[in-house]
């Protein structure tokens, strides 16, 4: 795993999105719309809205899960 990911605070927002936005934006890594999945991060996780960054780095851990399993 890069050493630029903060596995904390991407576990931290993961966990702060309900169980159906989580399979949501696994459907949406898995077809490839990152942006919309980005999108739904952070209008599901509520206040304080996440930062772009930390959405696109868990987008990317993610798609690395999606792509192991």
């Amino acid at each position: 795993m890069p050493e630029r990911f903060n596995v904390k605070v991407n576990d931290a927002l993961w966990e702060r999105l309900p169980v159906e936005d989580r399979q949501q934006v696994d459907e949406l890594v898995d077809a490839g719309r990152h942006i919309q999945a980005i999108a739904l991060m952070r209008e599901c996780t509520g206040l304080p809205r996440p930062d772009l960054r930390d959405c696109v780095d868990l987008l990317e851990l993610r798609a690395q899960a999606l792509r192991d399993r």
